[in-house]
């Protein structure tokens, strides 16, 4: 009979570099989120492509920031699955930045791969798909 992720207890993801992971994530998501709101409100018409993004980008660092948090096998898969899908956000809209510039008057989180952003945005899934495969519980004996 195997233990179901509630009686497991949870694995801790902010341990060592978990830690800085979900500092970055949370400070990804103040930043993505407070930009995607100013603009939002103030200038939407202006650019509302590269504003919606970016309020997509907050919404996926916020709960990637919640999983790693929450700790568990159900939220380290989950988190998994939204860095990866974070990882192909980044890149499907940074080549689309730098192969249609006329789409985006304005930048996004994810613009040229997160270059306003010290590239931050490609590098953090990248590091976070890593931290969560290696954070991986062992199945119950």
């Amino acid at each position: 009979m195997t233990a179901t992720d509630e009686s497991r207890p949870r694995t801790k993801l902010v341990k060592g570099p978990g830690l800085l992971l979900v500092w970055l994530y949370g400070v990804m998501s103040v930043g993505a989120v407070s930009r995607s709101v100013l603009q939002i409100s103030t200038e939407f018409e202006h650019a509302p492509l590269a504003y919606s993004l970016s309020a997509v980008a907050a919404v996926v660092y916020a709960f990637i920031t919640y999983t790693l948090v929450r700790g568990g096998e159900t939220a380290r898969r989950a988190a998994l699955v939204c860095c990866a899908a974070e990882l192909a956000g980044v890149l499907i809209v940074g080549t689309w930045t730098l192969l249609d510039p006329a789409a985006f008057p304005d930048a996004t989180v994810w613009s040229d791969y997160g270059y306003g952003y010290i590239f931050i945005p490609v590098l953090l899934p990248v590091t976070g798909i890593l931290w969560l495969r290696r954070s991986r519980t062992a199945p119950a004996a």
